[in-house]
């Protein structure tokens, strides 16, 4: 008796597969093709956050760098800053130079009891005054917090006229000592590559918060 093997072979399932296989392949390029324009348009915005973040994160450097120059060389500031409402640190290193001569620069006020942080420029509103080639970092300190949301919210400037007291009496001679007095509670440490500047030369700026940043 012969047995015949019943098994159908091989070449009979190959159409089938290749049928299947190319309907999967199918059904990958439709969804590739849905979720390509979604990739598109979130690739952009992830690389935006990313680079924002390390913009904050370079601000947020320079001033605890500031803050550790102003300490090591007016150490009494430590305790002017922290026993302060808020303050706010600024700095003209690697600003740009503006077409009309003036140039501009990068900072950040916090606001101690909140802890908010909020990222700000600087501009010479008057170009001729130096401020494009004098390299300087700047730390204002606030002792009312009305003063401090005035700043941040409203704006600051320091005309070219502008003078800042560096003599200072009373309590305020000692846990001051180093800074100018800008108006009343409002105090301003200046550093340049020599160290404490006593000298305001920061005069015809303007303080503004940084849209892009916030």
């Amino acid at each position: 008796m012969i047995v015949r093997d019943k098994r159908v072979p091989m070449t009979e399932f190959q159409p089938r597969r290749a049928r299947l296989s190319s309907s999967r392949f199918a059904r990958r390029r439709v969804l590739a093709g849905l979720f390509a324009p979604t990739l598109a348009l979130a690739c952009p915005a992830i690389a935006a956050a990313a680079s924002k973040a390390e913009k904050q994160e370079d601000v947020r450097k320079v001033a605890r760098d500031t803050l550790t120059r102003l300490y090591k060389a007016q150490p009494a500031a430590k305790k002017a800053v922290e026993a302060s409402a808020g303050y706010a640190v600024f700095s003209n290193f690697g600003m740009k130079i503006l077409v009309a001569g003036g140039g501009t620069g990068q900072g950040i006020a916090v606001n101690n009891r909140s802890k908010a942080e909020t990222f700000m420029k600087m501009v010479e509103v008057q170009a001729g005054l130096g401020f494009g080639v004098k390299k300087f970092r700047l730390v204002w300190v606030f002792e009312k917090e009305s003063d401090l949301d005035t700043f941040v919210n409203k704006g600051w400037e320091l005309g070219a006229q502008s003078t800042a007291a560096a003599k200072v009496g009373g309590q305020g001679a000692e846990i001051f000592a180093g800074a100018m007095s800008v108006s009343p509670g409002v105090w301003l440490y200046q550093l340049t590559d020599e160290g404490v500047a006593m000298e305001l030369t920061a005069k015809g700026t303007k303080y503004y918060k940084d849209s892009d940043l916030n």
